[in-house]
């Protein structure tokens, strides 16, 4: 019995030292993504005050680049731990809307990372959802 007790808390025990693993890769993971996002945020405000606009698409251009960097990182992060799972949504919309619109969740989703906190806030974007039509028409006519 004190045997089974035994192999009963090594187990829990590497189970749980394997969720702690899991949970410092993800954070480490997201630490890298708030790095490209940081670098991204930079540029994507250079790209708004440039006085060419030569400069402005290839800084903007530079920006996109670097959330393209984040998004496998945020995304292998989600799968490790759910609680990413909206930082990685919010990189993926970089492909449907513009970085404008996602520079206030950007911003917060990584400000307590970068303060050591590791904790995400739940924010995506900040657009609004497409009206729904008042009178659709009507299907199979």
């Amino acid at each position: 019995m004190r045997r089974v007790a035994g192999v009963t808390a090594v187990s829990l025990l590497a189970a749980v030292g394997i969720e702690g693993c899991a949970n410092s890769n993800a954070l480490g993971l997201i630490r890298q993504a708030c790095t490209h996002v940081q670098r991204s945020l930079v540029l994507y405000g250079e790209s708004t005050a440039a006085t060419s606009p030569a400069t402005a698409q290839s800084d903007s251009a530079a920006a996109l680049e670097q959330l393209r960097e984040a998004m496998p990182l945020a995304a292998t992060a989600a799968g490790e731990n759910a609680q990413w799972d909206a930082f990685s949504v919010t990189l993926s919309e970089s492909s449907r809307v513009p970085e404008s619109d996602l520079v206030r969740a950007l911003q917060a989703q990584c400000a307590d990372v970068s303060s050591g906190g590791g904790q995400p806030t739940t924010s995506t974007t900040s657009t609004t959802p497409a009206p729904v039509p008042t009178n659709p028409e009507p299907v199979g006519r």
